[in-house]
């Protein structure tokens, strides 16, 4: 029974073709929208993680500022100093490298090109800290360094926007009032986990940055390399306890300082990810609710036109269960058939933005399979309504349908 079921509404769905494609592409749409906003989100999710990850699992950072998502209360959390950064470098065991780092956004000049940028105030330690690397040119000396020195050196993006093709090094770049040579270029790291270039950006001493841009000795952050093997949990606890010291947190009063480690900052704007793709799949889903509707729609206006049909197969004999059966059967049909061309709507797009969007893509069978069924359950629980009217109708005043 179930076969000829289905034999008779793929011939109802092609008795009317053109009416079923344009009830069935809002299940289309609305699968396809799902399946790719979940895909491109998981794909920014684990890109997030992997450049978090290239880090090192063994990166701690102390920013000013009180705990994340707590809110402000007094004054303003003074900044850091770079007896601070000291501090941690001799008093903390298990710390590998300190780096002080002063940032800034700025205008930079060459010739008669401009390009916004970052200007980051750090040291050599720097380098190793957030693990970069020279494909050109040299490092700060350490006469530069202790007497802040006009030098730099440059992101891959910032040699682009301003030199182009030609070799920056032993070139002048003019930054806000001051001018700098270059001395050294990084290999290019690429998009960061928030969006923004990570090349973008020119490393000039600490010394420098704070006299010729800040105009104070604060320092913005101090970045902090475990060794190998230490416990950045147990890290992470002393420094805490020496900055609440150093910054005289009296006991029971909230942190004014942020001490993170990339577990953390992972962990934190993966969830954030993640909420953000809940929220996208639930906004398109929407749409698949409203293909049921036009499901609903059109099977009503099938059963209004198919009442005498209906009635001959009750006159004859037929149960109103297999009538409801053939009507829900239609609907399903309908729904499972645009989940499925959803889905291949979702696969071609989801390559296509991943490659657009540089996210890694990953086929997700739980989605896709999630997708199809919440399809097919949006035909069974559309269709039962019209499928329960045409098994209700009474035989005689069918027949006298016109």
């Amino acid at each position: 029974m179930l076969w000829n079921t289905l034999l008779l509404a793929a011939r109802e769905i092609r008795r009317n073709l053109m009416r079923s494609a344009l009830t069935m592409l809002g299940i289309v749409i609305g699968v396809a929208a799902v399946v790719t906003m979940v895909t491109l989100g998981n794909g920014a999710t684990a890109s997030v993680a992997a450049q978090i990850a290239s880090l090192g699992s063994n990166l701690i950072l102390v920013m000013p500022g009180q705990r994340m998502g707590r809110p402000t209360s007094g004054s303003v959390a003074p900044n850091l100093r770079l007896s601070d950064a000291d501090a941690i470098d001799t008093q903390i065991t298990g710390v590998e490298r300190v780096s002080p780092v002063v940032s800034k956004s700025v205008t930079a000049v060459v010739g008669a090109k401009n390009w916004k940028t970052s200007v980051t105030g750090a040291g050599n330690t720097y380098l190793g800290v957030a693990r970069w690397e020279l494909v050109n040119g040299r490092e700060f000396s350490e006469a530069e360094e202790r007497g802040g020195k006009s030098v730099c050196i440059i992101g891959d993006r910032v040699r682009r926007e301003l030199f182009g093709s030609s070799d920056p090094l032993g070139s002048e770049l003019r930054l806000q009032s001051f001018s700098c040579q270059v001395i050294g270029l990084l290999k290019a790291k690429g998009q960061g986990s928030m969006g923004n270039d990570q090349d973008d950006f020119v490393l000039i001493p600490l010394r420098t940055a704070q006299r010729r841009l800040a105009g104070n000795t604060d320092v913005n952050m101090v970045m902090v390399s475990a060794r190998d093997g230490a416990s950045t949990e147990r890290i992470k606890e002393r420094i805490t306890l020496l900055m609440r010291e150093r910054r005289n947190v009296r006991e029971g009063q909230d942190d004014n300082f942020n001490v993170l480690d990339t577990k953390q900052i992972s962990d934190t704007l993966s969830g954030t990810m993640q909420i953000l793709t809940l929220l996208l799949g639930a906004v398109a889903a929407v749409s698949l609710l409203v293909g049921g509707i036009g499901i609903m729609n059109i099977m009503l206006v099938s059963v209004t036109e198919r009442t005498r049909e209906v009635g001959i197969r009750l006159a004859i004999g037929a149960l109103e269960r297999e009538v409801l059966l053939q009507f829900l059967v239609e609907a399903v049909t309908l729904s499972a058939v645009g989940g499925l061309l959803g889905i291949l709507l979702a696969t071609v797009a989801s390559i296509t933005l991943s490659q657009f969007m540089d996210l890694p893509y990953s086929f997700d069978v739980g989605i896709n399979l999630l997708a199809f069924v919440f399809s097919a359950a949006i035909g069974v629980a559309f269709g039962y309504t019209p499928a329960k009217r045409a098994a209700r109708l009474n035989p005689i005043e069918a027949l006298r349908h016109e």
